[in-house]
C-alpha cells in the first residue's frame, strides 16, 4: 500500500484489490461505522466523524456512467460487491514509454502473459554551448523520435492484435512519450481503451513491467480526514 497527497486536500491511497475489505474495516475502526453510498466511480464511505473515503474501481472494471464499455456495469452497493468487481480477472494492455525505452504487455489478473521490452540509445544532455549544443540537441531529438517510432511499431505488433480482447489499456512513464506513441493512427483502437491512470515508473525494463501489473490493478482510495 502506498500513499500520496491529493490535490485539493486529503490523500490518495493505493491498495491491492484483495485487501480492500480489510482496509475498509480499518477505516471503520478509526472513524466509526460508515454510510456506504454507490457512486459512478465505485463507493463513497462517509464516517460519523466526517471522514470520507472514495473507493475508485481500477481500470477495466465496469463502472456506472461509462458508456464506452462493452460489458454492462454492475451496480456496486457495498464493500463486498466492490471487492468482487475489483478482483475479477480482467485482460489489460500495458504500455510504458520513455524517450529511450518502451515496454508493452498483456496481463490477465495478476499474471503477465505477453511482454516485450525495447531500448534504443538516446544521447544525454550536453553542457556544451553555441552551435555544438544545438547540434547535439538536434541529434538527441532525432534519436528520441526514432525510439518512439520503434515503440509504436512494437505496440502495433504486440498490443493491436489483442485490442478487441482488452478491458483497458494502462499506460505509464512519460506522458508526452506515451501520447506520441498512441498518436500513430494505426493504434486508434488502443487509444480508445486508454485509462485515465498514468503509472509513475522509471525507464521501462521487464521488472518494471511486471511491477506495473500490480499498479494497474490497484484500487485508488481518496481519503479525507474530518475537518
Amino acid at each position: 500500500m502506498s500513499s500520496r497527497p491529493a490535490a485539493g486536500g486529503g490523500r490518495w491511497v493505493e491498495v491491492d484489490p484483495t485487501r480492500v475489505g480489510r482496509w475498509a474495516e480499518g477505516f471503520a475502526d478509526r472513524h466509526g461505522p460508515p454510510v456506504v453510498s454507490p457512486q459512478g466511480y465505485g463507493l463513497l464511505l462517509t464516517a460519523s466523524d466526517g471522514a470520507t473515503a472514495e473507493l475508485h474501481l481500477p481500470p477495466g472494471a465496469p463502472t456506472v456512467g461509462d458508456a464506452a464499455q462493452a460489458v454492462p456495469p454492475r451496480r456496486v452497493d457495498d464493500v463486498p460487491q466492490f471487492v468482487s468487481v475489483a478482483t475479477a480477472p480482467r485482460r489489460l494492455g500495458l504500455l510504458l514509454a520513455r524517450k529511450g525505452a518502451v515496454a508493452v504487455g498483456v496481463a490477465v489478473g495478476a499474471e503477465l502473459l505477453v511482454s516485450k521490452v525495447d531500448t534504443r540509445y538516446v544521447q544525454g544532455r550536453t553542457a556544451a554551448g553555441g552551435w555544438s549544443q544545438q547540434r547535439f540537441a538536434r541529434r538527441r531529438d532525432n534519436q528520441a523520435k526514432a525510439a518512439l517510432g520503434d515503440a509504436a511499431e512494437l505496440a502495433v505488433r504486440l498490443l493491436l492484435p489483442a485490442a478487441a480482447t482488452l478491458a483497458a489499456l494502462v499506460c505509464g512513464g512519460d506522458r508526452r512519450a506515451v501520447d506520441t506513441v498512441l498518436a500513430d493512427r494505426r493504434l486508434a483502437p488502443l487509444a480508445a481503451l486508454r485509462a485515465d491512470r498514468l503509472l509513475d515508473v522509471p525507464e521501462p525494463r521487464h521488472a518494471v513491467l511486471v511491477g506495473a501489473v500490480a499498479a494497474a490493478r490497484a484500487v485508488h482510495i481518496l481519503v479525507r480526514d474530518p475537518a
